[in-house]
């Protein structure tokens, strides 16, 4: 049987971040450092492959710190957590490891430095994200509002000449996040923001490569998460950059390869929480339906690395 040809443009950089590895490491070597079983308070990161695969090592995956014993070593998923979930660690005397992203703890410290300033924050983020329930709870109730859209921006109970900041969850879709900056500076032209973009490195690139492929795809994929919100970013981007028949796909099972159907050129990325292992799945399964010729679509490397909290990086 003759297979038909298929290109793919395979995106770079894909796959996991400097904030994914960091945090995998983590839950590794504390179950090395305590033994079996170690807790995880919520996904380490948003992928059913990377939290089965440390399950089988000994992880033992929880929502809430009730469901974990008194004195087990319990890690503190990439996403960050309120300030009461360490609290109440340390009031039940577990031994706990933060594995938050030291991007999304520079957010949490943007937070705390304007309301220590007296300015009320506004964050721009999905409501019931895990990264955005963190950041709102470092400080007290009520020290932070929630945004998505320009018309939340719009309908904000605020003065206008209460002294006022923003802040970003890290993985947004970055040109989203700058209608909505774009929203907030009219309506508060003395607005405070970051330094610099608190969309992370990952993210940015990630989206940037999408960019550079949807033009030239007849199809895009993107191997992620449902609850991945960079690997959601991703579809739409592709959709928005030319590519309007966009998709996430888990892994290889979950392909529906009517999808295919008349198509030439493959786009082929994936989400900052998705293994390569994933990647390379997806690729071997079209190789067994098509005649495929990979094309690499580099548009920067990546040399970013993050080091383990001092309590592990001792062997």
């Amino acid at each position: 049987m003759i297979k038909a040809p298929l290109t793919i443009l395979l995106a770079g950089p894909r796959g996991f971040c400097a904030g994914v590895e960091r945090a995998v490491q983590i839950v590794e070597r504390s179950l090395d450092r305590f033994g079996a079983p170690v807790y995880v308070r919520h996904e380490i990161v948003h992928n059913r492959f990377v939290v089965e695969a440390l399950e089988r090592k000994g992880a033992i995956f929880v929502e809430e710190l009730d469901e974990v014993p008194a004195g087990a070593p319990v890690v503190f998923s990439a996403h960050g957590v309120p300030k009461r979930v360490p609290a109440e660690a340390e009031r039940r005397h577990l031994v706990y490891v933060d594995a938050t992203c030291p991007l999304v703890s520079k957010v949490h410290r943007e937070a705390e430095h304007h309301f220590a300033r007296g300015r009320r924050i506004i964050l721009i983020g999905h409501d019931g994200h895990p990264e955005v329930i963190g950041t709102m709870g470092q400080l007290p109730a009520g020290a932070v509002l929630l945004v998505e859209t320009p018309a939340d921006v719009a309908a904000l109970a605020l003065p206008a000449d209460e002294p006022v900041a923003y802040v970003t969850q890290t993985t947004l879709s970055i040109a989203d996040a700058q209608t909505v900056v774009e929203a907030l500076q009219r309506r508060f032209p003395s607005i405070h923001g970051p330094k610099r973009d608190d969309i992370c490195y990952a993210t940015t690139n990630r989206q940037r490569a999408v960019k550079a492929i949807a033009p030239r795809a007849d199809r895009l994929w993107v191997v992620g998460a449902p609850n991945s919100s960079n690997s959601l970013r991703l579809v739409e981007v592709a959709r928005q950059s030319g590519c309007a028949r966009a998709a996430l796909i888990a892994r290889a099972d979950d392909i529906d390869w009517r999808f295919l159907a008349g198509a030439e050129r493959l786009g082929l990325t994936a989400g900052a929480s998705a293994p390569e292992a994933l990647v390379e799945e997806v690729v071997e399964a079209c190789r067994e339906r098509f005649e495929v010729a990979i094309e690499e679509v580099e548009v920067t490397r990546e040399e970013v690395r993050f080091n383990l909290p001092r309590a592990l990086s001792v062997a």
